[in-house]
This record gives C-alpha cells, sequence and structure tokens, in this order.
C-alpha cells in the first residue's frame, strides 16, 4: 500500500453538503464519556483535554473533522479536543516519533499499520482492550470486513480503530471511449482492449507514477491489485514478500504489455489525473479520495465516469488506503476514557455520512450509507467503492513494508521505461525486499 500525498487543493462545492449534515449531527452523543481527574491524567477543573495529532489539512477535511469535533465537545462538555494539524503523512510520523521520543506523545494520532506495529513494538501504544475492557467493541462488528481485518495486529490484539479510508477506482472519458466503439470495462482484459483502441493521435489512454525506492506511487499500487485479481498475494502473511510469483510476472507482463502498445504512459505529479483532465487520457486509476481533485481539474470540460475496478481471472481485488487511530500509553486513565468517547464518536453512522460526504473518503460501516441516500444518488460511483471494503486489502503491518515496495517500484519504472524483462526486475525487487525484512 502506498502513502498517499498530502491533499493538494481546495474542493469547496464539498462544504455546503458537509455543513448541513454537520448540523444534523450536532446533538449525536456516543454511549460513554470522558470521565475527570487530576492534571497528571489531563484534566483541569473537570474537563479533560486530549491532543489528536493529524494530518487532515485540506480544506473540506480541515472543516468537516472541526464541525464534528466540535459537535463531540458540545455533547461531552467535559471533554475538549486539541488537533494537532500536521501538513503531511511524512512529517505527521516524524512529528509523532519525535514526541514518542520526548515523552510528550499526543493522545490519540493517525497511525498506518506498519507505524502501529513499530509503536507497539516499543510499548507506546495501548490495545484498545486497555480502554474499552475486554471484549470486541459493538461497532466492530458493523465496519466493512476490509476495515475490520486492518485493525488488528499480528498478535492478534486489536490496536487501532478506523479513521480516513478508501479504495482505488477508475476515473474516466466515458465520451472518448464511445468514440471509439467502446464500454466501461468490467475485467482487465476488456480495460487492456479499451485502452489500446482509443490510444493514438494524441492520446495514451492511461498514465501511471510508479514512484521511487522512498515512495511508492499509484503505479505500484495497480500493480499489486492485478496481482491479486490474478489470484496472487504481493507479501505472505508474515510480510515475506513473493514478487517473483507467476501472478506477480503476469500482472507486470500486463503493464508492460500496455506501455509497448502505446496505450500507458509514465510520469510523476498525479499524471493520469492531468492526461484526463486534458482529453489526452482515457482513464486514471486512483484513490477514490481523489474524486474531486480529478472533478476539479477536469472542470466540466466532459462529463467524467467513476466505477469500481475490473476483475481479474481470479476476481475483483482491491488496495485499502487510509489511516486508522491509535492511543498512547502516556496518556491518563481519563484521557484514554474521554479519546475512546470520541473514537467511537467518529465511527458512528451519524457521523461517517457527514465525513465520508464531506470529505471524498468512504464510511467504514454500512449503517451510514442510509443518511447518505441523497448523496449517494448524485455519486452512484460511492457504492460500488464502498463495496470493495467488503474484500480491500492491507499489506501486512510490519516496518519493512514500505522499503518493500520502494524495490517493487523501482522494478516496475526499470520495465516500463528501460526495458528490463520483468521476471529479471521482479527478481531483483525480491532480493531487495528480503534484505529489507532481514533488517527489519
Amino acid at each position: 500500500m502506498t502513502t498517499p500525498s498530502p491533499a493538494r487543493r481546495k474542493a469547496p462545492a464539498l462544504l455546503a453538503t458537509a455543513t448541513a449534515l454537520a448540523a444534523s449531527v450536532a446533538l449525536t452523543g456516543c454511549g460513554s464519556s470522558g470521565g475527570s481527574g487530576s492534571g497528571s491524567d489531563g484534566s483541569k477543573g473537570g474537563t479533560t483535554t486530549i491532543t489528536f495529532m493529524e494530518t487532515m489539512a485540506a480544506s473540506t477535511q480541515k472543516t468537516v473533522l472541526e464541525q464534528l469535533t466540535s459537535s463531540f465537545e458540545k455533547a461531552h462538555p467535559d471533554i475538549k479536543v486539541k488537533l494537532v494539524v500536521e501538513p503531511d503523512y511524512g512529517t505527521l510520523y516524524a512529528k509523532e516519533t519525535a514526541a514518542v521520543s520526548g515523552g510528550n506523545a499526543p493522545t490519540i494520532a493517525q497511525v498506518y499499520p506498519s507505524w502501529a506495529a513499530t509503536f507497539a513494538d516499543s510499548k507506546v501504544i495501548l490495545p484498545v482492550s486497555s480502554y474499552a475492557g475486554s471484549a470486541d467493541p459493538a461497532q466492530l462488528g458493523t465496519f466493512y470486513a476490509g476495515v475490520k481485518k486492518e485493525l488488528y495486529l499480528p498478535d492478534g490484539k486489536l490496536w487501532m480503530w478506523p479513521f480516513n479510508k478508501s479504495v482505488s477506482v477508475i476515473f474516466s472519458n466515458p465520451a472518448l471511449l464511445k468514440a471509439k466503439g467502446q464500454s466501461t470495462p468490467t475485467t482487465w482484459d476488456q480495460f487492456a482492449t479499451a485502452a489500446k483502441a482509443v490510444s493514438g493521435h494524441g492520446v495514451t489512454a492511461v498514465s501511471i507514477d510508479p514512484g521511487t525506492a522512498t515512495g511508492p506511487g499509484e503505479g505500484t499500487t495497480w500493480l499489486e491489485i492485478l496481482d491479486q485479481s490474478l489470484g496472487g498475494k504481493p507479501y505472505a502473511t508474515d510480510g515475506s514478500p513473493q514478487f517473483t510469483s507467476p501472478q506477480m510476472v503476469q500482472a507486470m507482463t500486463y503493464l508492460q504489455g500496455l506501455k509497448k502498445a502505446g496505450a500507458l504512459a509514465v510520469g510523476t505529479n498525479y499524471p493520469g489525473e492531468t492526461a484526463l483532465a486534458a482529453k489526452k487520457g482515457a482513464f486514471d486509476i486512483s484513490t477514490s479520495a481523489g474524486y474531486y481533485y480529478e472533478q476539479q481539474a477536469v472542470g466540466g470540460k466532459f462529463a467524467m465516469g467513476t466505477q469500481a475496478l475490473p476483475a481479474g481471472s481470479a476476481g475483483p481485488a482491491n488496495s485499502l488506503s487510509g489511516t486508522d487511530l491509535v492511543v498512547f500509553a502516556n496518556a491518563g486513565k481519563a484521557q484514554q476514557a474521554a479519546a475512546w468517547s470520541y473514537m467511537q464518536y467518529l465511527t458512528q453512522p451519524a457521523q461517517q455520512a457527514t465525513w465520508a460526504a464531506g470529505t471524498g473518503y468512504l464510511p467504514v460501516t454500512s449503517q451510514a450509507l442510509p443518511a447518505m441516500a441523497a448523496y449517494t444518488k448524485k455519486n452512484p460511483w460511492v457504492t460500488g467503492a464502498v463495496n470493495a471494503l467488503q474484500y480491500a486489502t492491507s499489506e501486512p503491518p510490519y516496518s519493512w513494508i514500505e522499503k518493500s515496495d520502494g524495490a517493487l517500484a523501482v522494478a516496475l519504472q526499470d520495465v516500463l521505461d528501460k526495458g528490463t524483462s520483468p521476471a529479471a526486475a521482479l527478481a531483483t525487487a525480491q532480493k531487495t525486499a528480503e534484505a529489507a525484512k532481514a533488517a527489519g
């Protein structure tokens, strides 16, 4: 799974929807409320203060989170939530790590599973059972299967709580496809046929950014999804790379075939979005959370299509993107209780409806969908994206995974830019990833 870039642009059209939905849940409470105690555990004068280190810095993401937090505080006047905003995920992780080292970690923070694994190994975060009781929380059973599975670390304990989730989708130019006698593809074979048919005369069907050794991109995510749609698995359960499998070689060969046919180009800085908006591309495969940026780029030049990813020979596959929440071990008991109240509040159906409609992220529970009926009617693609949360997978939560993904990104670059054979490039990536795993 790749780490997304920070939000890039504003999406003001969302504000009215987000504001209306936030108002509808302003008085919605959750089952428990934070307690108060001594100043050593974050309470003062009967009010418990918790800090939330996050990276929702974009216009609507920032606005909606602030609205939900304000609504929570109104429903829980004995709890104050201080939002500590960081500009991007790299900075967020660096600040979290520095705060832990300095003994002043936030109460809660956004994390990727691999970050959580590192923090758990160092005993600086708490399993959910520490502050929510030994039984699984009632809300857990309402989460989509892919979301729920990600919340556990290899020790079998529930360490995380879901926050901002998305999956990959296809953004397209239906008019361009129709002009070439093509329709929305439902299989990857159909996708290849359509991509080759529309390419030429200044059009390259799809453009991707493989990323780099230190920052894998959406192109690498697509490669891993293709592997899974063929029945492969980029990583074993213990995090061992499986880059030389027949399915991964086939997936890489598929992308190489598109490049050789002139139907795929390689670029940087959201090349698929740029080409699609300029009518020089027919497809862009990207995260569903980027829908509003894609719409903004297209700017009404054509009616943009959005749909679920096609299926491979083994069925549909997708990658779960986004972060989860953890509670740090330095939080006092009152802060832990307050943090748990806040985390539960954010994942209740009404708040999830507000969050999803206002930010473009997906609701983590199907119980939010009834409150989103008007939104999904206007954006029917959301239903397909939400369905993918049932089978979308996360990579194993180990510290070496990002380095391993970086090796896969380099392999993809070598195949597409240098003409290296898929088998040879993947063999090199396998060795690099195995070395990363051995180094821990």
